[in-house]
């Protein structure tokens, strides 16, 4: 088995390589706000030589005419038109531009599984002061303790020109998410016959190094990242269950602390694994803890190799599944969610990927993950089973939030190939927005909080 899983790494090592643009050639000196090579968060500014993907000028700078903070984001570009539709019968032709899991969902859902390709644009925007973080960033951010750590960083990304793969995974790791949020969200993890049951989801954070004057980190030991709230909401049968995390830079040092509110116990505990593979909250098996948000937490247990860009068909600007004129009973569709409303641009993504270490354990033997160039958020990301094959496949939706702004999923879904069932998360169309404007502080999480939060005094 050893020896198969060495010539497994070499044969992914080898495909990998062919078509992709290798590590960044460009220094610190090349970042800027305007009139330089890069943009604030390393990505090329110009577009590509066949002027399919435009130049970044900025992403949203002003709010849609008519939207005021709290509205549903609106479309913002009624009149494109798809440019082509990749489908099981010629998605041969579009394969250098799809990632290994797109084609494993188009091979596993033939008659199903439709990619609508639409122009591109690059929406992705932050506020001045998240780029200037950035590009201050780049000229001092280090990597500590072997990689599980990180110093002299602030807000956001800490190495907008990534030398390996761990700088790059850190990047995605604490990308700009907002200081505090509020989401009332659904999931559902429809049956192989297509019936589900939605799990509706009250979502709270605070994430005090994203605040603009937060000073730089440099005591990786105690400081911590953010502070996460999460109460099940609906169906009955779980209702008032809630869970509180906090979450820190340097998760082998300060593993991140978890605790769980159960009405039937009507108190808190600790909660001893909310880190690497063990299930999730309420996914029925079908996600992992650090599959959430694509990838999270701790590094340590996988060794990371950065490949370069790549161009890649991937769901961005997804604001017609992101609109309450959809009922979730026309997302949620049998195999997948509706591919009728998601829409797919071509941009260009970093590609990191992660190899299992020889003493350490986890479900996932290898993982392969897709960078937004303009946001550093993961896009795309595939797991393989210790036999080598795609065992799993996430998708996250990107809209620009417009009222910070930021990039962040309007619903993130995860497929399970060998039980041909999918988790979707984040769905909020017969929700209120998310609430990126609300203010919070660290009040609000402590395990105290929990039990109000949950109505379980």
């Amino acid at each position: 088995m050893k020896t198969y899983c060495i010539l497994l790494i070499v044969y992914f090592n080898i495909f990998s390589v062919n078509g992709y643009a290798q590590q960044s050639p460009y220094t610190s000196k090349d970042l800027g706000l305007e009139n330089s090579i890069l943009t604030p968060l390393g990505a090329l500014r110009s577009g590509n030589k066949d002027n399919t993907i435009p130049p970044w000028t900025g992403g949203v700078k002003q709010l849609p005419h008519g939207y005021q903070p709290g509205d549903r984001h609106p479309y913002p570009f009624q009149k494109d038109a798809p440019l082509f539709i990749i489908s099981h019968e010629n998605y041969q032709q579009y394969a250098n531009k799809l990632t290994a899991g797109e084609i494993a969902l188009i091979k596993n859902y033939p008659d199903s599984y439709k990619m609508s390709v639409y122009p591109t644009h690059r929406t992705a925007s932050y506020p001045k002061w998240v780029y200037e973080a950035a590009v201050e960033n780049a000229n001092k951010a280090k990597l500590v303790e072997w990689g599980n750590g990180i110093i002299n960083v602030r807000i956001t990304c800490p190495f907008p020109i990534p030398e390996n793969g761990l700088q790059a995974i850190w990047n995605h790791l604490i990308f700009f998410k907002n200081v505090s949020s509020k989401r009332i969200s659904v999931q559902a993890a429809p049956t192989k016959l297509g019936k589900y049951t939605l799990m509706k989801v009250k979502e709270t954070a605070f994430v005090p190094f994203a605040q603009k004057y937060h000073a730089i980190n440099n005591n990786y030991e105690s400081n911590i990242y953010g502070y996460f709230l999460q109460i099940i909401q609906t169906p009955a049968k779980i209702a008032g269950n809630g869970l509180l995390v906090y979450e820190y830079l340097n998760q082998v040092i300060n593993p991140r602390k978890a605790w769980l509110y159960s009405p039937g116990r009507r108190r808190v505990i600790r909660s001893p694994n909310a880190a690497y593979d063990y299930p999730g909250t309420a996914s029925d098996g079908l996600r992992t803890i650090d599959d959430w948000n694509i990838f999270n937490g701790a590094t340590d247990r996988y060794s990371w190799k950065l490949l370069g860009k790549k161009e890649i068909y991937i769901p961005y600007n997804c604001y017609t599944l992101h609109s309450d004129t959809l009922a979730y009973k026309d997302i949620l569709t049998r195999y997948h969610i509706n591919q009728k409303y998601v829409r797919y641009e071509l941009h260009r993504v970093w590609v990191v990927e992660a190899t299992l270490k020889e003493n350490k354990h986890h479900i996932y033997m290898f993982r392969r993950f897709y960078l937004d160039e303009d946001s550093w958020v993961c896009l795309a990301a595939e797991m393989y089973d210790d036999q080598g094959k795609i065992w799993r496949v996430s998708l996250a939706h990107l809209i620009n939030y417009y009222e910070v702004p930021l990039m962040f999923s309007t619903a993130n879904v995860f497929h399970d190939l060998a039980a041909r069932r999918y988790l979707a998360t984040n769905l909020d169309n017969e929700e209120k927005v998310s609430d990126f404007l609300i203010l919070f502080n660290r009040k609000h999480f402590t395990p105290g909080a929990l039990i109000r939060n949950t109505g379980g005094r």
